[in-house]
């Protein structure tokens, strides 16, 4: 998906001043202190609309600069420590292309030159899922269990998903949320809610950039701090990761598998992030939704799951999951989350929170025990501390008729909404 979609920007001095109204004028409005309190909202201009949230105040300066390419924070000396601990497994291979063109997926200068033996299993050169690079395990590219949907939903978490996320919990399904670092940090509740709920959290980067594009220290950045900002905001460490647009190669997939992570992937997209983009419309979508719902039908997958590439971007791409998951509960046999798939039933660092296996979530035992509470600031990792409240948006409906995503400002709503008290540090990010 193009990273546009993800946040807008608008001018600092009235996008504070914006902010701090919206601020005023709804804090007393809703509860947007608790994770409870955010999922009773059902409004999703208000769902969209920044908030202060307290114990993100905790963490400022001790991340990266949101949706930028992270790097390691110059006075966090436990990620300075860790990436050293790394360097040993982390293999010579060079980023790929130049950046900043190679952020965005432009490799124009780099492929006519690369081998074409792919000597790195670079996914984006011919979507290479098996590493030629010892000691490291293959992608999960489908699920094992067969007539099965892997199921999950990648740019997480979104600010309007209630609706969304509601429809999952009266369905009794679960999935798998790939969260972007910055979104979390931008919407904390939200990503509570997976938790809460029942999902599994898995890291989808930080800035949502392309990985091999990234310096070794960039890569570990993206990783490290998304980590942390689950850790610190969820409460739990996840052990598993989705890189965006599938870019990955074996250096890093290492840096991932050094950080404790697993590389999922997926065989089919529905290019739901794609709709209204290069004459690309919803009939197309709904195309692609249908041709893998007649595979299943015609046998396809009678010997192997699969994974489609899904997104909670926006109010189509959640919407179009709800239109069409009656039609995917009746053709498969079983739709579950990735951990579920591959009975990871202990998807996190944390010991105190387990998945079902896939025997015991066919059967109806959905959820085995509820995760941690948030512990802000207890552990050696870091934030940027910016109130929450920006990137992407866009309303779940429950129809597919309210047309694109609302967008947020990354360097308005998302950095001023703390309010007055606020003001002069939300500034001094701007600048």
């Amino acid at each position: 998906m193009r990273l546009s979609s993800l946040f807008t920007s608008q001018t600092p001095v009235s996008s504070a001043i914006l902010a701090i109204a919206v601020f005023t004028l709804s804090a007393t409005a809703q509860d947007r202190t608790t994770e409870q309190g955010e999922a009773q909202i059902t409004d999703p201009n208000q769902e969209c609309t920044a908030y202060y949230y307290a114990p993100m105040a905790t963490l400022a300066g001790k991340f990266p600069t949101i949706w930028q390419p992270a790097t390691i924070v110059s006075n966090d000396t436990d990620a300075q420590a860790k990436y050293q601990s790394i360097q040993s497994q982390i293999p010579n291979i060079q980023p790929k292309g130049t950046q900043p063109a190679s952020l965005e997926g432009d490799f124009s200068n780099f492929t006519p030159t690369y081998p074409s033996s792919d000597p790195d299993c670079w996914w984006t050169y011919d979507q290479c899922t098996t590493p030629k690079l010892a000691g490291l395990p293959p992608d999960l590219a489908a699920v094992p269990e067969p007539d099965t949907l892997g199921y999950g939903f990648d740019d997480g978490p979104n600010c309007s998903h209630n609706a969304f996320y509601d429809y999952l919990t009266q369905n009794d399904q679960k999935a798998t949320m790939f969260y972007i670092g910055s979104n979390v940090m931008n919407w904390p509740l939200e990503a509570q809610r997976a938790l809460a709920d029942g999902h599994e959290i898995c890291v989808h980067t930080w800035s949502h950039r392309y990985m091999t594009s990234l310096t070794n220290d960039e890569v570990f950045a993206e990783f490290y701090y998304t980590m942390q900002a689950i850790q610190m905001v969820v409460g739990v460490t996840p052990t598993c990761w989705r890189p965006p647009f599938g870019d990955v190669d074996d250096r890093v997939r290492a840096i991932a598998h050094a950080l404790g992570l697993r590389t999922i992937i997926w065989k089919y997209d529905s290019n739901d992030w794609r709709e209204g983009t290069a004459n690309i419309t919803a009939a197309d979508i709904d195309a692609n939704y249908e041709a893998l719902i007649a595979r299943q039908q015609n046998g396809t997958f009678a010997t192997e799951g699969v994974i489609m590439l899904t997104h909670e971007l926006n109010n189509f791409t959640m919407s179009e999951a709800m239109k069409f998951y009656d039609q995917l509960k009746a053709a498969f046999k079983y739709i579950v989350p990735m951990g579920v798939a591959t009975n990871q039933t202990q998807p996190y660092v944390e010991t105190g929170y387990s998945l079902p296996s896939f025997d015991q979530y066919i059967s109806g035992t959905t959820t085995i025990s509820g995760g941690p509470s948030p512990t802000f600031g207890s552990t050696g990792a870091t934030g940027s501390g910016s109130p929450s409240g920006s990137s992407s948006s866009g309303s779940a409906t429950g129809t597919s008729s309210k047309g694109a995503a609302q967008k947020a400002s990354f360097d308005g709503l998302g950095m001023l909404a703390a309010g007055a008290t606020f003001v002069g540090v939300a500034l001094k990010l701007l600048a």
